[in-house]
């Protein structure tokens, strides 16, 4: 990663550019080409410097619910039960935690009951109880990370 990738990452964090044509701006604003932003965003994410560029959508504001939960995985059946895990659509995101309670995954769902169902079918799935943690309060706090 060089400076103008960093500037790129550091340029994405302020949002993304809500225009007819925002790889267009995002170019303006950094000085460079429509096509080098593209073609580093596309590095960025092949490398796996990136793990994800997309919107951010919040599930309870459109009708739908969002829930924190955690699983106790026995360490040789991980990867099997993450795969699993990740398998269901729901799953925003999956992560691995050094604590008796070692996976942890965010679900989102179009309406509120699916949250149940979900965590029922991974339970099924994975024979591994998930602890489900939903949001009580709400804590903006505009998190960005320099790089």
């Amino acid at each position: 990663m060089d400076d103008i990738d960093r500037s790129l990452i550091n340029r994405l964090q302020d949002g993304f550019p809500v225009t007819r044509r925002p790889f267009d701006t995002l170019a303006q604003d950094l000085g460079l080409e429509t096509s080098a932003v593209l073609e580093r965003l596309r590095w960025l994410l092949e490398s796996g410097t990136l793990s994800r560029f997309g919107p951010m959508y919040n599930a309870e504001q459109l009708g739908g619910a969002l829930s924190l939960c955690a699983m106790q995985v026995p360490e040789a059946q991980f990867e099997r039960i993450a795969g699993q895990v990740n398998a269901h659509p729901e799953v925003a995101h999956n992560y691995a935690r050094d604590h008796q309670l070692n996976m942890w995954f965010v679900i989102a769902t179009e309406e509120p009951g699916q949250a149940v169902a979900v965590i029922a079918a991974i339970e099924r799935e994975t024979g591994c109880r998930v602890y489900d943690m939903p949001k009580q309060e709400e804590f903006y706090i505009g998190l960005k990370l320099p790089v």
